[in-house]
């Protein structure tokens, strides 16, 4: 609890008022059984988890080793623990592949940033880490501030279906967007067809500035992204047990654990919510 609560002070208020959204995702009915729960969330006996290489802070893929590490892979390592089945992880290259797998029935439980778009299909707990996403412009960008990207001519350069892009599709009603194909790909995609913006996750953009030079981040930050665990629709008791094994996994100290052992820098653990 104390590591917990220590990091979710790092994060500033500001990071309290963003997890609302994440909290609302609560259920208020009781906690279901790990039995009961293990039926919906592994009906062929393994648990299968969605994992995204979209967003670093949540899972990377080691290059040499092959070998797929990350907070969302330990939160998901634990969860197929308590409900005592085998784990298999499904990955993903983006978070939009992960819920365009909804339909063909690809996983149990997926990481995605809270949306309203993707709670049409999706039931979410409460978030369990806060990350920030942000800008990134050439050098020479006349633009200074997040209030200059959203003018004409400006071309935004996101990851298709990312939680940055549904938020500034909604968003943005003058600056134009451009789709990359992931969310990692942003930063190639601008320089290599001289765009103006690129948007994405704070932590990403700074290791990208580092890596092609010629480039610099906006100061601040343009939305605050709540990071929850995802279940299908129709799940109601595998939906209740996830949503009261997160709560455990901050309140515990888990999932500031993870961050540390993993060297996370700029995320936070999500408050504790309550029904």
């Amino acid at each position: 609890m104390p590591d917990t609560m220590a990091a979710c002070a790092r994060g500033g208020a500001y990071l309290l008022a963003a997890a609302i959204l994440g909290a609302c995702a609560i259920s208020t009915m009781p906690a279901s059984s790990p039995r009961d729960a293990a039926i919906e969330l592994a009906p062929r006996g393994k648990l299968r988890a969605a994992i995204n290489f979209g967003n670093p802070i949540l899972a990377t893929r080691d290059p040499r080793s092959g070998e797929t590490t990350g907070v969302s892979v330990d939160l998901a390592r634990e969860l197929a623990h308590r409900l005592g089945v085998p784990l298999e992880l499904v990955t993903f290259p983006a978070a939009g592949k992960v819920v365009e797998a909804i339909g063909s029935n690809a996983w149990d439980v997926a990481f995605l940033a809270i949306d309203p778009e993707r709670a049409r299909e999706i039931d979410y707990t409460a978030a369990y880490v806060i990350i920030e996403g942000a800008y990134l412009v050439p050098s020479g960008s006349p633009i200074r501030a997040n209030s200059d990207v959203d003018r004409d001519g400006v071309r935004v350069v996101v990851g298709a279906g990312s939680a940055y892009d549904l938020y500034l599709t909604r968003e943005l009603k003058r600056a134009k967007i451009v789709r990359a194909p992931t969310s990692p790909a942003v930063v190639d995609t601008m320089m290599a067809h001289s765009l103006d913006v690129a948007a994405g996750v704070k932590q990403q953009l700074e290791a990208d500035a580092k890596r092609v030079g010629g480039v610099r981040l906006l100061e601040g930050r343009f939305m605050v992204i709540n990071q929850a665990m995802a279940i299908p629709k129709g799940r109601d008791a595998g939906t209740r047990y996830v949503t009261s094994f997160v709560e455990e996994m901050k309140a515990s100290g888990f999932v500031a654990e993870a961050l540390r052992r993993h060297v996370i820098e700029g995320a936070v653990v999500a408050p504790l919510s309550t029904p």
